[in-house]
């Protein structure tokens, strides 16, 4: 019977081994083949997952058998029916909800592996890519926005503090939205009933995100607003009206979640390369 010393030797040297195998298999993914490249991927964690099984499972063996207390019986057959259920191992419930856990962490990592491969080309990634290029040459970056409904709100609040603008609550907004002269033009849109019940979803629910809000924010906050977006080029609100005016710069981002729009916010590049 191995000794825990020798158990440990025999795990470092199998570890060194199954790293080798994962750098043939990742060798062996041809570049430009993603079906191929997921597969080899999904194998990698099979193969991590089974040797951190297997290796958890001989530890758990043998710190049972060192608690395990010897008895004699006075017969064979006892002995022997003792004997068999020394050689079964109790894994407590807590080390099988870790070894479950473990497995899970595993194979989710796997898929998020397999699906970034697959998202290299995707629209996300190509919008988010194209933003940042944008970005950059304006010596800017991305500032990322919760997606909690209201990210054009907090977009806006995070330019705020940026530019030692003050602060803005939702509630204000909804309120001061009706009086907003630029957006009374709504009224030849929708009726009395529709443009009250647009006002009184601004003020109770995160119905937030389109150029409408973008426009009373302007005129609210006295300032300009831009939207920089992949494709075509940047909105300005306020502009004419707010010139000497701070400028606060979002982004917009249509394929950045599958549930729809989504804006984020800036920050100059120093503020990135100091962190």
């Amino acid at each position: 019977m191995e000794s825990e010393e020798e158990i440990l030797a025999r795990h470092r040297k199998e570890k060194k081994d199954l790293q080798a195998k994962i750098q043939s298999l990742k060798k062996s993914a041809t570049k430009g083949d993603k079906k191929k490249r997921k597969e080899v991927l999904e194998e990698i964690a099979k193969l991590e997952i089974d040797t951190e099984k297997k290796h958890s499972d001989e530890l758990n063996n043998i710190n049972n058998s060192r608690n395990k207390e010897e008895f004699v019986e006075e017969t064979a057959v006892p002995e022997v029916i003792e004997e068999e259920k020394s050689a079964q191992p109790r894994v407590t419930k807590a080390q099988k909800r870790r070894d479950k856990k473990l497995v899970q962490e595993k194979e989710r990592a796997a898929e998020i592996a397999a699906q970034e491969e697959l998202n290299k080309n995707g629209p996300r990634m190509l919008e988010t890519q194209s933003i940042t290029n944008i970005l950059k040459s304006r010596n800017l970056s991305l500032h990322p926005i919760i997606s909690d409904g209201n990210c054009l709100f907090n977009a806006v609040i995070h330019q705020l503090d940026l530019n030692d603008c003050g602060v803005l609550d939702i509630s204000s907004f909804g309120t001061k939205l009706p009086t907003t002269s630029k957006i009374i033009r709504m009224r030849d849109i929708l009726n009395e009933e529709e443009f009250g019940k647009y006002c009184e979803a601004l003020r109770n629910t995160p119905a937030w995100g389109g150029q409408i809000e973008i426009t009373a924010l302007s005129n609210i906050l006295k300032v300009q607003i831009e939207v920089i977006q992949a494709t075509g080029p940047p909105t300005i609100q306020g502009a004419d009206e707010f010139s000497d005016k701070p400028k606060l710069v979002i982004t917009y981002h249509r394929h950045m979640y599958s549930l729809g729009e989504h804006y984020n916010s800036t920050k100059p590049l120093e503020a990135v390369e100091v962190e």
